[in-house]
């Protein structure tokens, strides 16, 4: 008589009498292996740590409690000249606008190279299946190039201003975005390109008609979440000399002291700046993901 709970072959069949020991075993077999991890895990980052040690000009342990020092100094000039910073704030207002303009015009340049890749890219919607993993793979090598080394490449090539910063901005954006429109867009509902296809409709009417009402929502909700991350970017990159706030900043503090003051004034304004963004671009992402009723 063959045990149909196990398969025909003959042998030996487990013994399911014990199933919470069984559970238990798993348990501490699972507990035996996390604990390893963990001892090799500890043991690397302590090499690792001794390595840097070694090699750096001083000691990290010793210079700890100065890490507080530069902050601190910061803080107290800005507050002692802290009349000063509302008018330096207001000053600044024009490297703050370039340094939203940088960002911007990088998401939506991205923005448009990451929606051609992802439905290159998309199973079941790519024109040329066969080159579908070309275009992922695209994708991978751009999302994995930092925008600050992209940034400093093209300083040799094109010199410092807006314009490097705005391409090394846009080619990692593309990379990052198309991932998540990629993602998107296979998740759509394929029935109305199928009654498209049946109607002798052409690719991109399939597309345009059938999928991106569908994923247009989740589409703009990326877009504007990377919007915010491009505003920091795009000041990070003025310590390069790509311009813009960042590059202010840079100057400010390379003064020293007698420059704190200006420091203060830039954090707050691109604090303040990057609040409102965060928070109007949350509420839209909300509008367009729940619907009006949500927002």
């Amino acid at each position: 008589m063959v045990d149909a709970a196990f398969g025909p072959q003959p042998g030996k069949r487990p013994d399911v009498s014990g199933p919470h020991q069984s559970y238990l075993n798993m348990v501490r077999q699972k507990r035996i292996y996390s604990a390893i991890f963990l001892v090799l895990l500890i043991v690397l980052l302590s090499g690792g740590f001794h390595l840097a040690e070694g090699r750096n000009a001083g000691g990290f342990l010793n210079g700890l409690p100065m890490l507080g020092a530069f902050p601190s100094e910061i803080l107290s000039e800005g507050w002692a000249d802290r009349a000063n910073v509302p008018g330096l704030a207001l000053h600044f207002i024009p490297s703050l606008i370039e340094t939203l303009n940088i960002a911007a015009v990088s998401t939506l340049v991205g923005g448009l190279c990451a929606a051609f890749l992802s439905l290159m890219s998309t199973r079941g919607l790519a024109p040329l299946p066969r080159l579908t993993p070309v275009f992922r793979r695209t994708m991978d090598a751009l999302r994995a190039l930092p925008d600050v080394v992209i940034a400093l490449v093209l300083i040799y090539v094109l010199g410092g201003g807006p314009i490097p910063a705005v391409i090394a901005i846009s080619i990692h954006t593309s990379g990052a975005l198309g991932k998540l429109f990629s993602e998107a867009a296979e998740n759509a509902d394929l029935k109305p390109v199928e009654g498209l296809t049946s109607t002798g409709a052409t690719w991109g009417q399939r597309i345009w008609l059938g999928v991106i009402p569908q994923v247009a929502p989740n589409w703009a909700s990326y877009l504007l979440m990377r919007f915010e991350i491009n505003v920091r970017a795009s000041a990070i990159l003025g310590f390069v000399g790509q311009g813009g706030i960042g590059a202010d900043l840079k100057i400010a503090m390379q003064w020293g002291t007698g420059k704190y003051d200006q420091v203060v004034a830039i954090f707050i304004i691109l604090f303040l700046t990057i609040v409102v963004i965060d928070r109007t671009s949350d509420w839209l992402r909300t509008r367009l993901t729940k619907g009006a009723r949500h927002g």
